[in-house]
């Protein structure tokens, strides 16, 4: 239940402050005078969308604030369990929305940041909101399907929401199907494809180490004529054919120098270097040999080299510009190959995956489907009964459901609501059976019905749009009806409903200053009288006006 509601410049109202109880509670006011702002007031703390220029002119934001009386165990709801966690399960809890004038908005829960969700989530629990133009929704099919699986009740709900998510669920794999049988269709070129780039790889069989040897090897063979004269050189100087290289000077030498040895110590020792310079350069020149032999290359070798080198550089021009580029290439062909030589299998699977979801959804539909057509005629029998209290006794009601074409995420059929206003008449549409006060009356008693929920609050604004006479009076009735044990509050411009409030607050609009403001208060005992001759089109001191203000009341 709403105990209190406080709003601060929001749209005329610059302040207000409204002390609620059970019961009926009426709110009145001229047209034009911001009744509907305590409608928008209330939908900001459900979490619904401000709209634009709300904020009083001059001011840096509204605010709005509500705290509500929770029913016990409301917060142990699964949907609710985080918010829960944040705020524990207190007694009340207070609701609040601010909206700066940049449009800005900010959501609070017990004095703490929060989202427009957990407010709409919350709030749906505790508020039914039925707005001035709600019986224009009775008229769409979706709205009337609604209507029927809130009356059904949580088991249905829970049945819909998992068919929603199966219906999801089978779009999903219908998809994926269709991408692996379209992948499918080009599979046979995509092998074709990667088969010859494959082969291109495997053929070369790319090595980083290979084209560093094949890239030596080619620098070595380009200069092999100057490889071979510079070693034919070096072996000829040190150990030439003609016995005058530099290894037969020195052994001369050596030879003189072994005619004298032990002649002088210091001879000696050259002698020794000046052998071992001997033994070098005959090693030199024999490895200047063996060297010169190693550099006799097969015929066409160089060419040889020079092709494998091609390839390799055209591969890495095709494939990202390294040898380890090339292969990590070929690794994603063979994956790709793989995964395309097993398309026929995922084919096979997700077909097979598909076939499941669809029969789960034809299941939970055939299980929703049962369920509104047992509980069809019963709200239809419900209806009725509330028609007949709202001044519609001889109305006909009925409750048709037309199949679809296919079974969508709502279940496999439509709801169409059938109206016969008056006997004799056969039950149409009801877009097309209804006036605009019938409407308003048949919404009321859906309403009733099957749209409040557990809510423990119903507000309504304006549903008495288009009745007047005993009409109101027993629309005004069956409102009253409803306070017996929910808290509902009515935002009416009929005396005959405003007569039968336990509480009756009244908007006024002042325009003294240049700008326009509303006041909100509370009317009891002869401002009570005086506001309903108001209601009535006469002025308090009209005395025919008060005796019939004063009857409404006395026959409330």
């Amino acid at each position: 239940m709403l105990l209190e509601l406080r709003i601060e410049n929001l749209l005329l109202i610059e302040r207000a402050e409204l002390r609620l109880g059970d019961g009926l509670t009426a709110i009145t006011g001229e047209t034009g005078a911001g009744k509907t702002v305590l409608a928008h007031a209330l939908d900001l703390l459900l979490g619904g969308k401000a709209r634009s220029g709300i904020v009083r002119p001059g001011a840096a934001e509204a605010y709005v604030e509500g705290v509500f009386e929770l029913p016990p165990g409301l917060l142990e709801r699964p949907e609710l369990a985080d918010l829960r966690e944040r705020i524990g399960d207190p007694g009340e809890v207070v609701l609040a929305r601010r909206v700066g004038a940049e449009g800005r908005t900010r959501a609070f829960v017990q004095g703490r940041s929060a989202a427009a969700a957990d407010l709409s989530e919350l709030g749906r629990a505790l508020v039914a909101f039925f707005g001035q133009h709600e019986h224009r929704k009775l008229t769409v099919a979706s709205a009337q399907l609604e209507l029927l699986d809130g009356f059904c009740g949580a088991e249905l709900l829970s049945a819909r929401a998992e068919l929603a998510g199966t219906h999801a669920r089978v779009r999903e794999l219908a998809g994926e199907l269709e991408a692996l049988r379209e992948r499918s269709g080009a599979r046979d070129r995509d092998l074709d494809l990667l088969d010859f780039e494959l082969g291109e790889i495997d053929e070369l069989g790319p090595t980083v180490e290979e084209e560093e040897a094949l890239l030596a090897e080619r620098g070595r063979l380009r200069q092999l004529d100057g490889l071979t004269a510079a070693a034919a050189g070096g072996a000829e100087a040190l150990t030439g054919e003609s016995g005058v290289g530099v290894a037969a000077m020195l052994a001369e030498s050596e030879s003189l120098a072994g005619a004298v040895a032990g002649a002088d110590p210091e001879l000696d020792a050259l002698a020794e270097r000046l052998a071992g310079l001997r033994i070098e350069a005959e090693d030199l020149g024999a490895e200047l040999r063996r060297y010169m032999d190693t550099l006799e290359a097969e015929p066409g070798r160089l060419e040889e080299v020079e092709e494998r080198l091609e390839l390799y550089d055209r591969l890495k021009r095709k494939h990202g510009g390294s040898v380890d580029a090339v292969i990590e290439h070929a690794e994603r062909c063979r994956a790709e190959r793989e995964r395309l030589e097993g398309a026929e299998v995922a084919i096979e699977r997700a077909e097979a995956a598909l076939g499941e979801a669809e029969a789960e959804r034809a299941r939970l539909a055939g299980e929703v489907t049962a369920a509104r057509t047992e509980a069809a005629p019963r709200l239809a029998e419900r209806v009725r009964e509330e028609l007949g209290a709202l001044a519609m006794e001889s109305a006909a009601f009925e409750v048709h459901l037309e199949p679809r074409d296919a079974i969508g995420p709502t279940g496999a059929e439509r709801a169409e609501f059938m109206l016969a206003p008056n006997p004799g008449v056969p039950a149409a549409p009801l877009r097309d059976a209804a006036s605009g006060g019938e409407l308003s009356r048949v919404m009321l008693a859906l309403m009733t019905v099957a749209g409040a929920g557990a809510s423990g609050t119903l507000v309504f604004d304006e549903v008495d749009a288009g009745v007047g006479g005993q009409t109101a009076r027993a629309v005004g009735e069956r409102l009253r009806a409803l306070g017996v044990e929910r808290q509902v509050l009515c935002i009416t411009h009929l005396p005959q409903i405003a007569a039968l409030a336990e509480r009756h607050f009244r908007i006024e609009k002042s325009a003294a200053d240049e700008l326009a403001l509303a006041s909100v208060e509370a009317l009891d005992g002869d401002e009570v009288v005086a506001e309903l001759c108001r209601m009535l089109g006469a002025e308090a001191s009209d005395a025919g006006a008060r005796r019939h203000a004063e009857e409404l009341l006395a026959a409330a």
